[in-house]
């Protein structure tokens, strides 16, 4: 009798991917936090804030050549709701610790600020997504010296969260005045759009010009 059961067939294996998180592994031990791999797809990997550079190092030792990019993200819900969402709704149930609750997606996380980068081996034709828990000093050790690409990036991530990049040899506002106070991509910050419609789902459609004109002249025509 022929076996009619099926059976969900296994993901295939991705030695490539599994050889750089061996590599990393050995060479960061513990402070490799997790990582995730999606096979023949792409790994993500969260390091401890004390081997964000050394993450970097052992990358580009293993040929990841090409710098993508390099920013932050504000994981704290934002006190002003989501455009979706309707005002008049009550809100997000808190955590076990009365925070709001906050997913931060592959790999996990537990500041409100996180690291994010990205780096190819233009060879081998794969990447991977670094991601580091912020310390609350809000201050992270500066990647120019593995990636000179990384310069304008720190900038920008510096201007818009208030990150200090230690060692970084020019942090001066690449987009706003020297004098701007505050940091435009955190969460919190009180955007003047905001505090006017405060729930950007609802918007208040206009007619295209000379279509208001149009609908007159034909009420007056009846």
């Amino acid at each position: 009798m022929s076996d009619t059961s099926t059976e969900t067939p296994a993901l295939p294996g991705d030695a490539l991917r599994e050889g750089i998180i061996d590599d990393l592994r050995s060479a960061l031990g513990e402070q490799l936090v997790d990582t995730y791999l999606l096979p023949q797809r792409d790994v993500w990997v969260r390091v401890a804030p004390e081997a964000w550079v050394a993450a970097a190092r052992v990358l580009r030792s293993q040929g990841f050549d090409y710098f993508c990019y390099l920013s932050a993200i504000d994981w704290m819900p934002s006190p002003y709701g989501k455009g979706e969402d309707d005002p008049s709704a009550p809100p997000e149930e808190p955590s076990a610790d009365g925070e709001p609750a906050i997913s931060r997606g592959y790999t996990g996380g537990e500041s409100r600020f996180q690291m994010l980068a990205r780096l190819t081996d233009t060879r081998r034709h794969v990447s991977v997504t670094l991601k580091c828990d912020v310390p609350d000093a809000l201050s992270m050790p500066t990647w120019v010296r593995e990636f000179a690409g990384a310069n304008w990036h720190e900038r920008e991530t510096h201007e818009m969260f208030g990150i200090d990049f230690v060692g970084h040899p020019d942090l001066r506002n690449l987009y706003l005045p020297g004098e701007f106070e505050g940091y435009p991509l955190r969460k919190d910050f009180p955007l003047l759009s905001r505090m006017v419609k405060p729930w950007p789902g609802i918007v208040d459609v206009e007619p295209m010009p000379g279509v208001e004109e149009a609908d007159d002249a034909e009420v007056a025509d009846q």
